[in-house]
């Protein structure tokens, strides 16, 4: 699935001193942030069972479009609209029908929070279960579109993306990976929604026990900036860190058009701290998998797009 890109840099924070003469006033409070909807880890965990015992979602097989049902089922249980977006794009096997699985809530104002994850699993590996990858982001996703259909309606607009076609074949190309986000982009630039998007939250091996979200460089700044406070109004800070280079993932056919987006990713998926080698292995399984992971990202994720009303309601003032 992903991969690792060469390294970045954000734009440093400018400081400037006055020169003489009455200083400026200070800064006003931000507005009180609201509590974020009740998200469960325990709940998210169960969906993220579910989902792995789907067994394999390989992209144009039975499995993925069984999964692309279930996902849908789910959604509308929940009591969120859903819809199955289903295309055909070519792959190095040819042309293949892909699945996106869309849901919507409508909001108080015309502004879009998409969060997102992709569900399809990687090709080729004996005995994969992908839980963390993709089960763990998958499985999250469902319990937050749970939280906020149960919740008061939001301020925004808040959208959910599963996307198909994530992982590559055999490298990653425009004919090989990330086919349902480069689709959902496309298709909302053609249409024009793509403008009111404020922002692309993509969720992806958020199930780690031990947690270290890796916020790749090809992130949006202020969103990174927002991530780490919502992490630290969760008393977890720690946890989350910026990684020294891009990642390729699903949010980026939305950032390479202008949106800002953000990728809350654990990179660090193994068997020792920094280590990476449960990855796209038969040791990505369902005991690797943390409630307590899951409630964190899960809570910071709603923080982020409480976080992100507050920016809009400001900046229309």
């Amino acid at each position: 699935m992903k991969y690792k890109g060469a390294i970045g840099v954000l734009a440093g924070l400018l400081c400037a001193a006055g020169c003489g003469g009455k200083p400026p006033p200070a800064p006003a409070p931000p507005p009180e942030a609201k509590a974020p909807v009740a998200v469960s880890g325990v709940a998210a965990l169960e969906e993220v069972r579910k989902f792995v015992e789907l067994g394999p979602k390989e992209p144009g097989t039975p499995g993925a479009e069984k999964a692309a049902r279930y996902l849908k089922e789910r959604l509308e249980a929940a009591g969120v609209e859903a819809e199955i977006q289903e295309f055909k794009d070519q792959t190095p096997n040819g042309e293949l029908v892909f699945r996106n699985v869309l849901g919507r809530i409508p909001g108080k104002g015309g502004k879009i929070v998409l969060f997102g994850s992709h569900y399809d699993t990687k090709t080729g590996i004996e005995g994969f279960e992908g839980a963390n990858d993709s089960g763990s982001s998958t499985g999250l996703l469902l319990e937050l579109a749970r939280a906020f259909a149960a919740a008061s309606p939001p301020e925004t607009e808040i959208r959910f993306a599963f996307f198909d076609g994530e992982e590559c074949r055999e490298n990653y190309s425009p004919i090989d990976g990330f086919h349902g986000s480069r689709h959902l982009a496309k298709k909302m630039a053609a249409d024009g929604s793509l403008s009111n998007l404020a922002a692309v939250i993509l969720l992806d091996m958020v199930g780690d026990r031990d947690l270290t979200i890796t916020i790749p460089r090809n992130s949006t700044p202020w969103l990174a900036a927002l991530a780490f406070d919502a992490a630290r109004a969760e008393g977890m800070r720690g946890r989350f860190q910026l990684y020294p280079g891009s990642i390729g993932d699903d949010h980026d056919a939305f950032y390479a058009r202008g949106v800002p987006a953000i990728d809350l990713i654990d990179f660090y998926y193994g068997s020792a701290p920094g280590q990476n080698d449960y990855w796209h292995t038969p040791a990505d399984s369902i005991d690797k998998v943390s409630a307590e992971s899951l409630e964190l990202v899960g809570r910071v994720a709603a923080r982020m797009a409480d976080g992100i009303a507050r920016r809009i309601a400001t900046a229309e003032k």
